[in-house]
Order: C-alpha cells, then structure tokens, then sequence
C-alpha cells in the first residue's frame, strides 16, 4: 500500500467515516456528508499537495535558473570556461534533482502526515500525549509547587453507553439495510431483576398501544421483519426506495444466556422470511473467514451489531490548538532536526526541504481545522444544556385537595404501584395521608391540577430527583442553584475491579481523573462559599482524588482526610491484606468555613459530665494544664504564669508583660504562707494553662485545685457543648458498616438482595453531613447518587431534630428507576422496614420532583444535516467550497436541528427522539421546555397556572438577580395577535405597570414593551421589560462559559 493510500485510509478512520453501516450518534451525521469528505481525502488532499509542491518547484526553478545565469556570466566576465566553475556546476546540480525531488518530497509529506496524526489517535479519540521528540513526552508546567497531570486533562468524559442502537449497511445494488432497536416494554422492564443478562434478541410479532398526538390512544404492530417503500423528488423524478428493517429489542435473558446462540437464531428466522427469500437474497451471500468459512453477509453485520462498542471515550476541550502546538513541535524537532543545526550536512538538507516543509504545515493545518471542526461540533453538543425531557411530582395524599385525593385513590395504576413498593396489601388505603401520589401515573391533566393548586412551589419541593449524566445535570441546575448548595456527598466508583469505570486500554486512571475532575469542577460552582463537600474513596483512587480536589479547592482549603472502618469483617486483596476501611475527605469552599459541624457523643462519652452547676448545666473536671501541641513554655509564653492557692480558693495575682524577656513580671513576695501553683507536670517540664490571664481571672469560679499523688493540680470546668463533639479523623462506629446499615438495610426495605452492590451506611453519610455543616435548613446536593443513601440520610436527620432540609440528587441510567427513586418513596412514607414492608408510618407531607434529561446521545440523534447552501455554492470556486467543507459544514446544516426555535410557536408539542432504555432505543417523545427554560434562567418559581387545553402556560417567580418574573408560554393557533391582546389584562402582560421586572412570551406579538432602568457603577442601564423566550432560550442552551 503507497503512503497516500495508507493516509487516506487512516485519516478515514480518523474522520469516522469508515463505518458507513453505523446509524447512530457521530458516525450518522458523518455518513450524512462521506461524499464529500471522501472526495475531499481521496482526491483533493493529494492534488492540494502536488500543487502546493509544483509551486515550490517551479518557484525554486525559475529562481536556480536566474541564479544559473548570472553565475555563467560571472564566469564568462572573469575569462573561463562557465563549465568548470565549481558554482555553475553546484546550481546545475539543484536544478537537476529538482524534478527527482519532487516525488521524494511528495511521499516525505505523505508519511510525515500519517506518522504526525496517528501518534494522537487511538480508536475513537484524541490523546493529548505532548511529544518532545519521538516517545519522549513534555507535560505543560507553570511553575506550580506541586501538579498533578494526566493523559486526557484537557478533555471531557463522555462515555456512557456500551452498545450501538441502530445499524446500517447497503447491500452491491445499494439498497439498505437496518436493525432497529425497539424501546423495551416499561411495563415490564421497569422491575429488571439482578439474576438476568441483557442480550439482543430478534422480537416476536406484537402490537403495542400507542398514543398520538392529540394523546388518543392506537394500536402498532411490529414485525420482526419488514420491508419499508418511500419515494422522494430528486431532480424534478420520482424515486422509489426499499428498506428493510430488521427489530431487536436488548431483552432480559436468563443468566448465562450466549449472544453468539441468539444471532444464530436471528439469522435462522430472518433468512427463512418470505420477504428474504424473494427479494433479498443477497443477505445469505457468502463473507467466509478462516475461522467461520460459512459466514453470510448477514451474520458478518449482525455480528458487530450485536458486540459491544468501544470507542469514543473523550471529547478534547481544544483540539485545534493541541494539535497546532503539536504540529509546531513536530516540525522542528523531528522534521528539521533543529537539535543539530550546527552541522552543514544538516543544515544544507533543511534548505532543500524548506518548500516540502511549507506544504506539510500547510496540508496538516488544513486536516486540523477539519477534525477541530469535528471536535468541536461534538463539544458544543456536550456542553450545550439539555433538554428536560419530563418533570412530575410525587406528593403525598394529604397536600391534595379532596377531589385529588378521590381521583389519585381511583388510579389502577397507582394503586399497583403502591402495593409493589410495600405501602399496602390491599385497595384500601384511604387513611394513609402520606402516600405518595406520582403524577408520572396520570395524565398531563391531573399533572396540571396539582402544581396549579400549589403556591410557592419551588419553596415546598423537599427533594429533586434527576435522572441523567451527572455532568449534564450539574450544567443544567447551575443558573439556578449557583453558591446555594450548603453540602455535597458523593461517593463517584471506586475505579477497582468490581466498581470500575468504562475506560479505554491503557488510560485506566487517566478515563477516571477526566471524569472526577469534569463533575466536581461543576459541582464545586454549585457549593456556597461557606459550603463544605464530603468525596468517599478507597486506596485505589486516594492520592488522585486529594490532588484533584486539591486543584479546584485549593489544598488550603482541604479539611482531612478521614479513614472510616466500613468493613469490620474486610475484604481480601491479592497482597494479602484485608481492607477494613475506606477514606472521607472533606474540603471547604472558602476560609469562610472556620469550624466544621459536631457529632453527637455516645452515651458514655455523656456520662462523663456528671456534675451539674448552679444553673443546671452538666460539665466535666478536666485538668487546666496544657498538653500536646503547642504546650510548651516557649510555644506560648503569655499563658505560663501562676496561680495563688489561699486555704480553698484560688486567685490570680497581679502581674504585668515584660516585651523584652518575653515573660510575666510579678511580685508572690506577699504570698510567702500561700501555695503558689505554676503550669509544671510531673517531669518537670514547663507547660502552659489553657486560658490566658484575662479569661482566668473573669472564670476564677471556674477553677479548683485539688492534691493528686502528692502534688497541687488545678482543674476547669469542661461544658459539655449540645451540638455534640468534635469530630475525630478515625470513624470506627459499628453503625458505619456498610454490610449492616447498608446492603442490610437495603435486603429489608426491598424484597431482592445485591439490589445495589456496595450500598453505604447511611449513618455514616449522616453523620458526613452533620460534619459538613447541614443544618437543618440546609440544601444537599449527592451528583452520583447511586443508592439514595444521601437522600435517605437527609430524610432521617429531619425525622431526628424535625430539621426541614432538601436534598438534590443525580443518577443516570436504570439504576434511577430501579433502586434511587424507589428508596426515597419508601423513606418518605416510612422509617421502618421489615422485608419490603412498611413497619413505621413516617405520617409527614413530603412533595419530590423528578426531572428527566436528555443525554448526549439524544443530542447527537436528533442532528440531521441540511444542505441549505447547495445553491449559493453551484458556482463557487473549488477553494470556496473548499473551505465551506473544512470549517463550516457541520455548524451551518445542523443549525435547524439543534433547536428548532420555530417549533417554539406550540411549545407544548416539542417533540424529540428520546432513548428509552439503556441499549439506546429511542421512540419520539414531547419536550417539556416549560420546565427547560426556567432552569436555563434559574428561575424560582412561586406559581403556575396551566390549561394547555385552552393553550397557555403563565409562570411567576424570580430570577437570581431578585428580579420579579412572568413567563408565559402559549400556544400560538390557540393565542394569536389578537387573542394575547385580549389576554393581556388577565395575564399582566403591561410592561408599564410595575408587578413585574422582566416579562417572557414566546413567539411573534405586537405588546406594548418599556425599559427597567436601573445604576450600576453609576451608568444607567436599560434592559428590556418584555423578552421574547425563542433567542433568549437559543442563547443560554449554548452559552460558552469563561
């Protein structure tokens, strides 16, 4: 294979248009525009450098022979034969190797292309590897005392989902082919059970109930096979297309099932379809391999369908400029060689290679500001905010109004939930109040009544449930929660064998600090400046976890690292060690955080205040000398000083600082027949009392002295403190062990064990929290909430000191549905368990949302490139279109698919494809940008009023900034021109009138609007009153953050 070939093919893969039976993600929108892309690698690339060399040769040419010239004349001029001048022959002898010169430079660029980009790429991704020269790397350095550095810091972690959803691939007379993933059953797969493995397998016939858009419901029949005809306009003809489609649904098998059995039967029951057979045989052709020579076409496709998908772990935060220094670098060091300039030799081949130099950079900057193009597109989707896909609320029976009540009791559904989840036995149930009412059960209908019938809403929702990465969570809420988060606890996977991350060959801890430091850099936005944030580790990850909280915190502001005995029985370990422990570590905000929160003592710790003084106050006697640190005379010398004993009271004598012997001076002359008492312990060495002078004189009453072994020791009275004690930095409580107050608790509360591996003691994140300042109006946000141990934890300290505090919590995946929302349904119902049944009626109000986001993935399926511009480019120069393919493709045809602001005018129809299980199979589903654009501008709201039957949406709440808002969001057939005029008055739409600051409406109208003036830094500055939603809501989704 020539070097070009070997380029094409690699740059090919680099682009990720090698895969043209991929339909998903990156790979479709690629496959969207191969064409070009493929011209572009396989035929303007090449001509692009022969070019560019041309050029230089000619240039080089046409200068030797000027050179040439004047170098004959001179010899001529001087009366000698020109051939026997030495420098008429040196430049005969360029100007021959000139044309040979070409081709060897041509080929040196080829190679230097592909050895420069392939040392970057590795199987889907960038790695920002900085080379000095050859395998030797450089690490970016500023001057730090201390750095911690890894191979993907400047990157983003993505990697969430291990399988393809849809697959592709045209058969020689290009007709296509697909499997299609059906979204499970949620009726079924919302109960998966731990003893199964999930596998891909061919669905039988069905008919599954559908609803519409108008939500009436109809029935759909799936086959397993099917053939699909459509035809388009292209050119002014009609086109008839056959597709075929092939559905699988990622079903729960029995455990030990063999994927490589069900492809066998797949391939069996779709070869056999009458379909197939008639007009499709092209499927059975024969694609034999050494080890499978009976392999057909079909199975060869149906085999990397069904295998698991292993690249794309990272996004690079800067590919452009990474791969521009690189290029610099590579160039001088390893092209040029500049390490030996000195020598003539080398020096005289750099000249030569000066114009294939000027090539190289030129082609290698243009391939960059492609793949940075690529890139790119790919992190504005990542960081770009995501849609909510859908909110509900649960709320407990007693908040609804009676005709609520009446309406939830009568709800099949929900009653069946409620037996499931162990609240009751049978269908009465009427006189538990604090049922859990879960709007997800019922219609949009009841859904509105509920938020309708609550004032102040944000400010009574006790808990937020968020189903979705945690990454893209923690963006979404910012605007909203920014430094007003009191505590994080998170407890992120440990990266061990059994809690190990998804994460390429060979970047085990690189894939593992890329994701900690991308979600707690988020995180620490969130945290107050008095918050503190609590991030559970074992030794595995212990020393990258302190250096990566250390970075964003600053190592200032880390607290201690706190060993908690997790494990009394241990856990065996190839070294032969048994681990019994696991690791806190706490870090504050800022300095602002002076004390961390107390534990509560145990009851011997509390008997040891046994004495009660005169106003009934329990205290202890402790001795006032002085001991450990800073004990010593010379550590603080003012607080060496005596104590005058006189029959049964003690007194301070008069005395007064010495600055220049740094001591107390003082006269106990006239205390000759007195005990004079000085800070001294039994080895004779000098301490210090634990007051100054000034709080021992007003505390006298305080103090006693008393004879010990001989000798006057002075004691003090020790308070006892009723926020508990001082936490230690060894937590040894059997309440700790996960085993007991973790998967025990969990085995009790559900009616299946290892629901949940590795569950943490709850009462070890309560008392984290209680350490880390949640007080009991606190907000606490866990961003990998696994378990729900946080959110059960909170619950628990409210129960105990009737604290009202809320929590946040993230989880992506089925674990959300599975165990995370589940457990904080049973915690808020009730505190007691006892195999799945509820022991002790909690009898508390309690309202939770559930937020559901749209993944990375979503954003990425629902991009479809348009080619708007095919007109305007007819006639372009071939550099025109040139550079329209390398550094404005991507942005300008997606434009309409990334938000469709147009879509706006019936907000309550947005409709996206939205994966529905984890095997990512999506089904259309509508957008809830009510709930997406009030997070996008942080909005606290206090009201709503919803009737989209009648078309409208009126929100009230306030901005950050403490700004009074009204949204209101309508349907725009149902509320035109017209009709919004109308509404006018009964929606406070007057920008004159002074109810609100800033007023949002969705689409076109034509209300009067006014201008809110407000000083800042003495200028006078104007904002407008009336806002329209659609550029506002286009702004903040991809707004770029310093």
């Amino acid at each position: 294979m020539s070097k070009y070939n070997e380029l094409v093919k690699k740059l090919k893969e680099i682009f990720q248009i090698d895969r043209p039976e991929l339909d998903f993600g990156i790979y479709r929108i690629l496959n969207a525009r191969a064409d070009e892309i493929n011209d572009y690698l396989e035929n303007k690339l090449k001509i692009k450098i022969q070019s560019a060399l041309a050029d230089a040769e000619n240039a080089n040419k046409a200068d030797l022979e000027q050179q040439l010239h004047l170098a004959i004349k001179a010899a001529t001029d001087a009366g000698f034969e020109s051939d026997e001048s030495p420098k008429v022959q040196e430049i005969q002898k360029k100007l021959s190797t000139i044309t040979s010169g070409a081709s060897e430079h041509e080929n040196a660029v080829f190679s230097h292309l592909l050895t420069f980009f392939s040392r970057y790429y590795d199987n889907g991704d960038f790695i920002s590897k900085r080379r000095y020269k050859g395998n030797t790397y450089a690490i970016p350095y500023a001057g730090e005392e201390v750095m911690l550095y890894w191979a993907n810091k400047d990157q983003y972690y993505i990697k969430s989902g291990e399988n393809f959803a849809n697959y592709s691939f045209k058969l020689a007379d290009g007709r296509k082919v697909s499997f299609k993933l059906l979204a499970a059953d949620t009726a079924k797969d919302n109960r998966k059970d731990n003893d199964l493995d999930r596998c891909f397998v061919l669905i039988e016939p069905h008919v599954r109930t559908k609803f519409d858009d108008e939500g009436e419901e109809y029935e759909q029949e799936y086959k397993p096979v099917e053939v699909i005809k459509t035809s388009s306009i292209v050119d002014g003809k009609s086109i008839d297309t056959e597709e075929l489609i092939i559905h699988f649904e990622y079903k729960a098998m029995k455990k030990g099932t063999k994927q490589e059995i069900l492809v066998q039967s797949a391939i069996s029951k779709i070869l056999s379809d009458n379909n197939v057979q008639q007009h499709w045989v092209d499927l059975a052709k024969r694609v034999p391999t050494e080890k499978n020579p009976m392999r057909t076409e079909l199975e060869r496709h149906l085999t990397t369908y069904t295998q698991r998908n292993t690249a794309d772990y990272f996004i690079h935060k800067d590919l452009g400029g990474f791969l521009t220094n690189e290029l610099d670098f590579y160039i001088k060091n390893e092209v040029m060689n500049l390490d030996n300039l000195q020598n003539a030799e080398i020096f005289s081949n750099i000249e030569k290679q000066l114009r294939m130099l000027q090539c190289l950079r030129s082609v290698a900057l243009e391939l960059i500001a492609f793949l940075a193009q690529i890139e790119n597109f790919q992190k504005k989707l990542w960081n770009k905010k995501k849609f909510i896909v859908s909110s509900n609320y649960t709320v407990t029976l007693d908040i609804l109004s009676e005709e609520l009540k009446a309406e939830a009791l009568s709800n099949k559904n929900q009653i069946e939930r409620w037996k499931e989840l162990g609240f009751i036995t049978d269908d009465t149930c009427s006189h538990l109040q604090c049922l859990p009412v879960d709007t997800e059960l019922f219609d949009d209908r009841f859904k509105e009544k509920i938020i309708n019938s609550i004032e102040n809403l944000d400010a009574k929702i006790d808990h937020i449930l968020i189903n979705g990465d945690n990454f893209q969570a923690l963006r979404l809420i910012k605007n909203k929660y920014a430094n007003r988060i009191d505590s994080i606890y998170i407890d992120p996977p440990y990266n061990t064998n059994a809690s190990e991350i998804l994460y390429k060959n060979g970047f085990k801890h690189s894939a593992w600090n890329t994701l900690i430091e991308n979600r707690v850099s988020e995180g620490y936005q969130l945290l107050s400046e008095r918050g503190i944030q609590v991030f559970t580790i074992d030794d595995y990850e212990l020393e990258n976890s302190i250096f990566i909280n250390n970075e964003i915190f600053g190592a200032e502001n880390h607290l201690a690292t706190v060993p908690i005995r997790n494990n009394p029985q241990g856990r065996s370990t190839v070294s032969g060690f048994s681990i019994n422990h696991e690791y806190a570590i706490f870090h504050r905000k800022t300095d602002l955080v002076e004390s961390v929160g107390r534990l509560p003592r145990n009851d011997t710790q509390n008997q040891r205040y046994n004495e009660t003084d005169e106003n009934g106050l329990k205290y202890l006697w402790e001795n006032f000398r002085k001991t450990g640190t800073d004990s010593s005379r010379k550590d603080r010398p003012k607080q060496f000083y005596p104590i005058v004993l006189s029959g049964n009271k003690i007194f301070i004598p008069e005395m007064y600082w010495n600055d220049e012997n740094d001591e107390w001076d003082y006269d106990l002359s006239q205390y000759h027949s007195n005990d004079i008492i000085f800070p001294i312990d039994s080895t004779g060495t000098e301490r210090v009392w634990k007051w100054g002078v000034d709080r021992a004189k007003k505390e006298i009453a305080h103090l006693k002295c008393e004879i010990v072994r001989g000798r006057y020791e002075v004691y003090r009275r020790n308070y006892i403190n009723d926020d508990g004690k001082l936490p230690g930095t060894w937590w040894d409580d059997s309440a700790y062990a996960a085993g007991s107050h973790g998967t025990n608790l969990l085995s009790s509360m559900f009616t299946r064990d290892r629901l949940f591996l590795f569950p943490k003691s709850f009462k070890a994140v309560i008392d984290s929290l209680k350490v880390a300042g949640a007080h009991k109006e606190s907000l606490i946000l866990d961003y990998f909430a696994g378990s729900a141990s946080t959110g059960h934890a909170v619950i628990a300290m409210n129960d105990d000191d009737n604290g009202s505090r809320r929590s946040i919590l993230i989880e992506q995946g089925d674990y959300f549905d599975i165990i995370t929302k589940p457990r904080m349904l049973k915690c808020i119902f009730s505190s007691q368990w006892k195999d799945g049944k509820a022991t002790q009626i909690r009898n508390k109000s309690c309202i939770i949302k559930t937020i559901k986001i749209e993944s990375y993935e979503d954003a990425l399926n629902n991009i479809s490139l348009k080619n708007k511009n095919r007109d305007i480019f007819e006639d372009a120069s071939s550099n025109v279109k040139n550079n329209y393919l390398i550094n404005y493709m991507l942005q300008e045809e997606s434009k309409n698919s990334l938000i469709n602001t147009d879509s706006f005018q019936n907000p309550f129809k947005y409709k996206m494809d939205i994966a529905m299980d984890s095997a990512g199979a999506t089904e259309p589903r509508c957008i809830d940008l009510i709930e997406t654009f009030n997070y996008l501008i942080g909005l606290h709201v206090k009201s709503i009023e919803s009737n989209v039957e009648r078309g409208y949406v009126r929100i009230e709440g306030t901005l950050p900034t403490g700004e009074r808002t009204l949204i209101l969001w309508r349907d725009c057939d149902k509320i035109g021109y017209e009709e919004l005029n109308k509404y006018a008055n009964r929606f406070d739409l007057y920008a004159k009138e002074k109810t609100f600051d800033v007023i949002y409406i969705n689409g076109d109208h034509n209300l009067p609007t006014a201008y809110t003036v407000d000083e800042e830094d003495s200028e006078i500055v104007r904002s407008l009153k009336i806002r329209q939603i659609e550029p506002e809501f286009l702004n903040l989704m991809f707004a770029e953050e310093v």
